[in-house]
């Protein structure tokens, strides 16, 4: 190892002598002042020297030409941080025998934060400012990603030249020094991921250790020699048409075109269903069709002009607009009752901006004498006559008729009848969203800044279709053309466009239960099933990692911890017009808190701005990476893995698996955990209902475990309380029977004992005055629809309607109701109704009211206790859907207990390709 002593001999000159192993020393060698720089920088790419000689070094320059400016920050000069690390401080403190670990995934939820931040007095000022990293938010200046590069500056230490004399105190070798890691990070444009929809939210507690007993199942799993795999069907890769990039044929190999199918495509109706799973050439290639037909898109209707008496007023004075101008005041105007946005103030202001603009563009407002109104002040403007005149159109809606609501209906199903199917390599597919977003004003999701804005009419100019060489082109409106016509055969959009407002391509896509989304979803899920085989060892190096020597490996290493044990999503940057959530990768500062000796509080705006909030415990290791990743002088608005991007990330995930990202362990957490949580079942309750509540259940905790909940709905309440109601009114159903029991038998009361025949306590005469006219008033609604369905039903057939005469007489019925009750309440006997009534017949009704009250007591309680957690998102997005086709058929429910008609089509492939035993 080497040792360099320096000397000064003025202000002109430099000595260095080095003295080596081999040799006593050197000669003093003069180095002139000028050339220090260029000293520092061999001893960089030589790696000698250690912090202090470098500091020394920088002094020196200092000191013999103080007309030069003394650098404060070595980053871009020192390639080691300091020889004491702050982590093994905090690891000789930490208790005997505790290896810095405790069992990932212990949550405390929603406990207090009584502490601050922790502080970093443990860990020396330069530990970490040595490396180069995303600039921080909190010194003013814009992020940038170009730095110096360096010819060694992606090796790792072990494989510099070492020249150091090693360090011998003990409290050193136990973490070793951080290096900085100087390789170019992407630029932010390169970081940007797509996400499934979905919510961010945290762990609940209660459900840790189910967690890390599942996880630990995994790991054993994960040991085994892997089984031959057996051949599965290729899903169809994704076209690379992502939502912020045009897209364009991609450059990948070449694959077999799809086969033709040869029969028209009004034979495809009849011919045996299209089994595409069980076809493995398919979805193996860029080439997604061969044939492609289809009709276009659905354009939104042109503006109508408000009546002539119906103005905007500003400052209590009728204003004209030009047509252009009132359709935007038509836009705010008939949003007056949703408060949400009409009362934000960004909403507001982003509206009043562009509506201002418009205005000048189309020639100003005028007053009714034709003097110009200048419109400056948002407050000044009443759209109350625009919001009642559309509010007027839609009772008007409301009121029609059912013949007149479904002749409207079949017109408009008419009219796009030809944009519903396409022709996919000659198979008749349904399109999904062929209707182009008509103008309006943006809301977007959370606190989006840019909510208000006013988007424009989308012109045929502005769309490019996609269709096969060979295929008619939709014609354009009269008088337009399209912006471009392209024969992607990569591509599974049939047209797209790019909106106003974020500058996002739209795209025309196929429906979810068609061929093409199938084969995406078994591909992602097929995806996930592949993770299970690599998870061991990708856990097995990020535990080893968090104590890696580069930093930029440690951040990556403490990342995929967080985002495989809590399920954090990767998270990208923002730009300033974009809304502020986070995720793992974009951590600020102040959405981290520590609280010794290993406890993390997070607290931040997740996906669709909804926060996200919970207190865990880590491994002490991650902990200690924590404190060092917040270290000084980071502060509010700084990132904590400033040197680490959600496209580095993946890259890096990349390696263990292709197409690995961090989004796959979302979906392989959550179906791996469903898996394991159903195979425990050894049955499911004896009713329907009971089976469908232990789905529920074990969904619940995956939607939980996974981070999916939602805000409790503004209806909840009112809902739970009608369902309160509807219990309570069986209930008083089956009193009444077992009144009329005792008008048929009166020595029953005797033989049962007097406790079988009385009244529930809860149901008082008050509630039972009220529920007898509820009951009236439904009885009264089913008689009127009734009638008016029998009336639609003549007149389709050509005979003449029943008069009003006919309805006054059905509605007798409800008159001798309310007799019926009336003498009830006063004599406190109730009457058989049916004819031939019997005490057996009573009885068997009395039973099937018992399985009802028992059938929604049950559905009660699961709604009640999935409240807050959304279900839906994760059984439709990231359980695998075979895992509930498994269990419908295991228990025998019918699917349609679990699975809607739209998802019984997206998933057809799942329903129909697996059996009882299948595992995943």
């Amino acid at each position: 190892m080497g040792v360099v002593k320096v000397s000064s001999s003025g202000h002109s000159v430099v000595t260095l002598q080095l003295y080596t192993a081999s040799q006593r020393h050197t000669s003093g060698i003069l180095f002139p002042i000028t050339s220090l720089s260029l000293i520092l920088s061999l001893f960089y790419h030589s790696a000698i020297v250690n912090i202090r000689l470098f500091c020394a070094l920088t002094s020196l320059l200092h000191i013999t030409n103080p007309q030069m400016k003394q650098p404060t920050d070595l980053s871009s000069l020192i390639p080691l941080a300091t020889s004491q690390p702050a982590d093994t401080e905090m690891a000789n403190s930490s208790p005997a025998g505790a290896n810095g670990h405790v069992d990932p995934g212990v949550s405390i939820r929603f406990g207090p934060v009584e502490d601050k931040d922790v502080k970093m007095e443990d860990v020396e000022d330069d530990a970490l400012s040595a490396g180069k990293r995303k600039s921080r938010a909190s010194t003013g200046g814009k992020k940038s990603y170009t730095e110096a590069e360096s010819s060694e500056e992606d090796e790792p230490l072990s494989k510099r030249r070492r020249t150091s004399v090693k360090h011998e105190d003990p409290e050193t070798d136990d973490d070793v020094p951080l290096a900085r890691n100087g390789r170019k990070l992407p630029k932010a444009s390169e970081t940007a991921m797509g996400e499934e929809s979905d919510s961010d939210v945290p762990i609940e507690r209660k459900l840790t250790a189910q967690k890390l007993k599942i996880e630990e199942t995994a790991e054993k799993e994960a040991r085994k020699p892997a089984v031959k795999k057996e051949t599965k069907p290729a899903a169809a890769k994704k076209a690379t048409n992502g939502v912020k990039k045009e897209p364009a044929s991609a450059k990948k190999g070449k694959a077999k075109p799809v086969k033709a199918e040869s029969q028209d495509a009004e034979d495809k109706e009849e011919e045996d269903e299209y089994r595409w799973w069980e076809d493995a050439s398919k979805g193996d290639g860029t080439i997604k069709w061969t044939t492609l037909e289809h009709a276009g898109v659905v354009f939104p209707p042109e503006y109508e002009l408000l009546p002539k008496n119906v103005k905007l007023k500003y400052d209590g004075v009728p204003v004209s607009l030009q047509p252009e101008a009132e359709e935007v005041a038509s836009f705010f105007g008939t949003m007056l009752n949703s408060a949400h946005n009409v009362e934000n103030p960004v909403f507001q202001k982003n509206f009043f901006g562009d509506f201002k603009d418009i205005i000048k563009k189309t020639g100003g407002a005028k007053d009714s004498k034709g003097n110009k109104i200048d419109i400056k002040e948002f407050a000044k403007c009443d759209f109350q006559a625009i919001f009642d005149f559309y509010e007027g159109q839609r009772a008007e809606k409301r009121n029609l008729t059912p013949a007149e609501k479904k002749a409207a209906k079949a017109e408009k199903d008419k009219l796009e009848e030809p944009f519903q199917y396409c022709l996919w390599d000659g198979r008749k597919q349904k399109v999904g969203n062929f209707r182009v977003e008509p103008p309006s004003l943006f809301r977007g999701r959370g606190e989006h800044p840019k909510t208000g804005r006013v988007k424009t009419r989308v012109q045929p100019e502005q769309i490019t279709i996609n269709i096969g060489k060979d295929a008619k082109v939709p014609p354009p409106p009269e008088g337009h053309r399209w912006k471009e016509v392209k024969h992607d055969q990569e591509g599974t959009w049939l047209a797209m466009w790019q909106e106003n407002i974020n500058g996002n391509y739209k795209y025309v896509m196929l429906a979810a239960n068609s061929d093409v989304k199938g084969q995406s979803d078994f591909k992602k899920f097929e995806k996930a099933r592949e993770l299970k085989k690599h998870i061991e060892k990708i856990r097995k190096d990020y535990q080893k990692n968090l104590k890696h020597d580069m930093m930029v490996e440690r951040q990556k290493a403490t990342a995929v911890y967080l985002i495989d044990q809590f399920a954090l999503r990767a998270g990208n940057e923002k730009g300033e017009d974009e809304a502020e959530t986070v995720g793992c990768c974009s951590l600020k500062y102040e959405n981290v808190t520590l609280k010794p000796p290993n406890t993390v509080v997070f607290d931040f705006l997740g996906k669709d701005s909804i926060r996200f909030y919970d207190e865990v415990k880590v491994d002490l290791q991650v902990f200690k990476n924590l404190k060092i990743f917040k270290k000084a002088p980071k502060k509010n608005g700084d990132e904590i893995f400033d040197r680490l991007t959600t496209s580095a990330l993946n890259k890096h995930l990349a390696n263990y698996m292709p197409g690995l990202t961090a989004k796959v362990f979302r979906t392989y957490n959550a179906s791996y955990t469903m898996g394991s949580v159903l195979k425990e079942m050894n049955g499911a309750g004896g009713t329907v209902a009971e089976k469908v509540k232990a789905y529920n259940d074990a969904n619940r905790k995956v939607a939980i475990l996974c981070n999916h909940k939602r805000t409790v709905t503004a209806g909840h309440a009112n809902a739970m309380e009608k369902m309160g109601e509807r219990i309570k009114g069986l209930r008083y159903q089956k009193w009444r029977l077992k009144q009329m029991m005792l008008d048929l038998d009166p020595t029953l009361k005797k033989k049962r004992g007097a406790s079988f025949f009385e009244i529930d306590e809860d149901l008082d005469q008050e509630w039972i005055d009220e529920h007898q006219t509820f009951l009236m008033e439904e009885q009264r609604t089913k008689i009127n629809k009734k009638f008016e369905k029998d009336n639609e039903k003549r007149v389709a057939d050509g005979e003449k309607e029943m008069k009003a005469t006919e309805l006054e007489e059905r509605l007798n019925a409800v008159k001798d109701m309310e007799k019926k009750f009336k003498k009830e309440n006063k004599t406190g006997k109730v009457e058989a109704e049916a004819r031939g009534a019997t005490v057996e017949k009573l009885d068997a009704q009395i039973q099937k009211i018992d399985q009802r009250v028992e059938t929604m007591s049950v559905q009660a309680q699961d709604k009640e206790d999935n409240k807050e957690v959304a279900l839906g998102t994760s059984k439709i997005n990231y359980i695998d859907p075979r895992l509930t086709v498994v269990f419908s058929k295991k228990f025998d429910v019918p699917i349609e207990k679990f699975f809607s008609k739209a998802l019984r089509e997206k998933f057809e492939w799942a329903i129909k390709s697996v059996e009882e035993d299948w595992e995943f």
